[in-house]
């Protein structure tokens, strides 16, 4: 048999920021999502993109927990990989981060094709916060980047359709509690990296789909894709159609055109080849192509910009060029759901591979010889044939096993008992996170914790909740059905449970806090402040070390309680907060803008302007978050200095789009 890719472990080293510990309470509030649209806009949209605009939106992260613990101290790291080549590609895998491939390197032109992100940062950006950029990264869930970003897959060895080898990653997707699969080969000689892609529905209810593909690239090019208007999306949240290439006299297929961060949703006619490239100033770059129903085609830029600058900086090292983002998805655009019947599957194959074409001159006339020069080196049919070839292998059983995901999906196998060919959860991936889950389904009986901490994680599905009403009245199984009846949107009944179990729990501060956030969400914001205080006390109280685990939660619950006590304009005990975190918290960005907030508070103008003034990073900054510039404009009329200055909304900084 003749071997026609090669698949092996490898490493590599980068400066790296460490992801540190996940956020220890539950993310209750709604979802800050900034990718929704004016409620004006949706009148004019056509039919099935506004329904699937209106379908199923995200309104909540829960199970899933905040990244929020990375910082922006950068040390030599090494990053476990999985290389893929033949004697024209090599394609290099992250599997303990979503799967990411950071880079596709093109061997007879010596060329990356993709923007290669010199260093590892998290940022902001995950629908659960850390996200980092480059590379091509497979976004399933809902609306944004997907909370998988920062999280191992599993990953093994597979036959491929051609009998070579083919890397195969999958996961359980838990906000929306769906199985998927990306499968990876190179086929002999082949230019291009095949990628198969399977989305399952196992339940007996219809569920929301969301699916893009996101493909970083250097900006210095042009962005071609076989379309003559686009959906416009900025940070003003209006969309609207626009023509390609030239829109407000300004041809934006050229990234660097723009001013302002915003995406383009290309409108590629029904029966049209789906493709989008980007092409740099000498012609050559990459092309992506796909069977239909991977319909979407999408630019984004951050455009020239201050605010759009600044965060390119902030997501590698100054000087090391700029990045734009050409992606393909399931629908028109990323503000969309598609319904996924029960127990159907979608599925679709990609194509990433070089581009050489001329990409100056009339638009139609550039499309065209660009998409002749796409047929030529990949003709469409040859993409159907590659999809028919590598369905029937999807099923296929891993073989040898080169990472390990979760073990939320081998939990979900337990309790159904499906059977799910090709993307096997094995019991032996069942970790502490699934240990009290796992016996409230053996015995009924949901376990109370050995020693103390805070609580688990919550699993929110209806069954599990179910589980949970019928299990033993224990203090922590309240808790955890309160929030499973919270995420239900039975708000009333979530805020029972937590009070029956502060009658009897040995630990308050778990139930204070979620009581807390739900008198905010009620607008009794006094009795917020009051159990914020009063949770963080407890807090403090039981707080058994100064470990990693301790410090996170005491960070982040000492946080909202300073935070609501601003909010009802009670400085000193927000100061005696602040006075009980650790030393190291308080020295980190975030918490050096809320010291500057407090400062202002209670009175203290200099001091507050001089904390900008010393300099400090909030890492964990939300995209589109304009918190630092709103506190600036409290205290001085002075412009807003760069290093601050992530303001991504046309007129923050006086400048169209």
């Amino acid at each position: 048999m003749v071997i026609v890719t090669t698949i092996r472990r490898d490493a590599m080293t980068l400066p790296a920021a460490a992801l540190g510990p996940d956020n220890p309470l539950p993310p209750l509030r709604p979802l800050d999502e900034v990718h929704r649209i004016d409620d004006r806009d949706k009148e004019d949209l056509p039919r099935d993109m506004a329904r699937q605009v209106g379908h199923a939106p995200l309104r909540s992260l829960l199970p899933v927990r905040v990244r929020d613990g990375y910082g922006r101290t950068r040390r030599p790291r090494h990053i476990d990989t999985l290389v893929i080549e033949n004697d024209r590609l090599r394609a290099t895998v992250l599997p303990g981060l979503g799967g990411r491939i950071a880079s596709l390197f093109h061997k007879p032109t010596g060329r990356e094709l993709l923007y290669r992100n010199p260093v590892f940062q998290p940022a902001c950006f995950a629908l659960n916060g850390a996200w980092f950029s480059g590379g091509i990264e497979w976004n399933i869930g809902a609306t944004g980047h997907t909370t998988l970003s920062c999280s191992p897959l599993h990953a093994a060895r597979v036959t491929a359709p051609d009998g070579g080898e083919m890397l195969r990653l999958w996961e359980w997707e838990r906000l929306r509690d769906l199985p998927f699969q990306v499968d990876l080969w190179l086929p002999e000689g082949s230019d291009f990296l095949y990628v198969g892609v399977r989305v399952r529905n196992p339940h007996e209810k219809p569920a929301p789909v969301y699916w893009w593909s996101n493909i970083a690239v250097p900006e210095q090019c042009r962005v071609l894709a076989p379309a003559e208007e686009a959906w416009h999306f900025g940070y003003e949240r209006r969309l609207r159609r626009v023509p390609v290439p030239v829109y407000d006299d300004v041809d934006r297929t050229y990234p660097r055109n723009s001013t302002h961060p915003a995406d383009y949703f290309y409108e590629v006619p029904d029966g049209r080849r789906r493709w989008i490239a980007a092409l740099g100033e000498d012609g050559h770059g990459l092309v992506q192509t796909s069977t239909d129903v991977l319909r979407g085609r999408k630019l984004f830029v951050w455009g020239t910009g201050a605010g759009g600058r600044r965060w390119q900086e902030w997501l590698t090292e100054p000087g090391t060029g700029g990045y734009c983002e050409i992606q393909a998805g399931l629908a028109r655009t990323q503000l969309e759901h598609v319904r996924l019947d029960a127990g159907s599957e979608v599925s679709w194959l990609e194509a990433y591979g070089p581009l050489s074409a001329d990409r100056e001159g009339e638009w139609g006339t550039v499309v065209r010889g660009a998409e002749a020069r796409l047929a030529a080196a990949l003709p469409r049919a040859d993409v159907d044939a590659a999809y028919e070839a590598w369905l029937p292998h999807a099923d296929t059983e891993p073989g040898e096993v080169l990472s390990v995901g979760s073990g939320w999906g081998a939990l979900e196998v337990l309790r159904t008992g499906d059977k799910l060919p090709g993307t096997p959860f094995a019991e032996s991936t069942l970790g502490d996170a699934q240990a009290p889950w796992r016996e409230l389904l053996r015995s009924g009986s949901f376990p109370e914790p050995r020693k103390a901490g805070p609580p688990g994680e919550t699993l929110v599905a209806p069954h599990w909740r179910d589980m949970l009403e019928t299990a033993p009245a224990r203090p922590l199984t309240e808790y955890h059905l309160g929030v499973a009846q919270w995420h239900a949107g039975d708000r009333a009944q979530a805020v029972r449970s937590w009070e029956r179990a502060l009658q009897l729990a040995p630990s308050l501060w778990p139930l204070l806090r979620c009581l807390a956030v739900a008198d905010q969400e009620a607008g009794h914001r006094e009795r917020a402040a009051d159990r914020y205080a009063e949770a963080f006390d407890d807090l403090c109280h039981e707080r058994r070390d100064d470990g990693e685990t301790w410090t996170a939660v005491t960070a982040a619950l000492g946080r909202e309680a300073i935070e609501a006590l601003l909010v009802v304009g009670r400085a000193g005990d927000a100061r005696a907060v602040w006075s009980l975190l650790h030393p190291a918290t308080r020295r980190r960005g975030r918490f050096r803008l809320t010291e500057a907030r407090l400062l202002l508070a209670e009175g203290d103008r200099e001091a507050a302007r001089a904390v900008f003034d010393a300099g400090f990073e909030v890492a964990d900054l939300r995209e589109g978050a304009e918190s630092i510039g709103e506190l600036w404009s409290r205290l001085t009329d002075d412009p807003l200095p760069a290093r601050y200055d992530f303001r991504m909304r046309p007129g923050d900084d006086g400048r169209p789009g």
